[in-house]
């Protein structure tokens, strides 16, 4: 069991592992301990896992932001003196990784984009907000939020994998909807242009949250990025294909090491 710490700003974090620092960013919703398929990695990176700002443990739930999740991220990791770390982030948590290299780009040795957005039409902003806030207010009165949100998330519906989803989506329903109103702000359309360090971006080949033509859109966008659709899989790939996502970030990850 990895024991959490809390920076001095209040972002409880999980830090296990030696080697090049590796910050995973969780999505809506979820918790820190999400990660858990991926403590693996922990056995040649410095693995940094933080709660963002209302979820997990972490009690901060003022400015519910993008910016303001990123600017948490970039804090803890100036205190922890780490000049620049390989950026992960899954959905929402891309977003968050996108936003720290606007806000810290020199903090930034690489940047790990996975079933995630950079952009949503004005026209489709109120559209998808209240369908998704209706969605997720009816399951709460069913007490279905867990299982529902495991139906929409994975391709397969087994047992194993909607209990493990099940395990770590924990949301808090005024962070949960402030939260998601936040993604809905995201433009990034003039920023990936200008990212210059090593990306990859991963797409689930079933997602139905954010479908992969969003990330190939990206890929598009972002120099000399690299683009990866894992077969099989729905919005939620490190849970539904652990070894395969975890294979590529190893071999994405020795490819962008810093020169000895």
């Amino acid at each position: 069991m990895v024991k959490a710490s809390v920076s001095k700003s209040g972002v409880p974090y999980l830090r296990l592992g030696t080697g090049e620092p590796l910050v995973l960013i969780h999505g809506l919703g979820e918790v820190k301990e999400g990660w858990n398929s991926q403590y693996e990695l922990a056995d040649h990176y410095e693995l940094i896992i933080p709660d963002l700002r209302g979820h997990g443990e972490c009690t901060k739930t003022d400015g519910i932001t993008i910016p303001n999740f990123a600017a948490d991220i970039v804090g803890l990791l100036n205190e922890l003196e780490i000049e620049n770390a390989h950026i992960l982030g899954l959905s929402m948590g891309g977003a968050v990784a996108q936003e720290i290299y606007r806000q810290a780009p020199s903090l930034c040795r690489s940047l790990i984009l996975v079933s995630t957005f950079h952009f949503f039409p004005k026209r489709l902003r109120r559209l998808l907000f209240k369908s998704r806030k209706t969605k997720f207010e009816s399951l709460l009165k069913e007490g279905k939020q867990k299982t529902g949100a495991a139906h929409l998330a994975l391709y397969s519906w087994s047992e194993e994998n909607i209990e493990k989803f099940s395990r770590y989506f924990q949301p808090k329903p005024h962070i949960f909807l402030k939260s998601l109103k936040a993604c809905l702000q995201v433009n990034n359309l003039s920023l990936l242009p200008k990212i210059k360090v090593p990306t990859l971006i991963i797409g689930g080949q079933y997602d139905s949250i954010l479908p992969v033509w969003i990330q190939l859109c990206m890929h598009k966008m972002i120099p000399n990025s690299k683009f990866i659709i894992i077969r099989e899989t729905g919005h939620v790939a490190k849970l539904e294909a652990t070894d395969r996502f975890n294979l590529l970030l190893r071999k994405f990850l020795n490819r962008h090491k810093a020169p000895a």
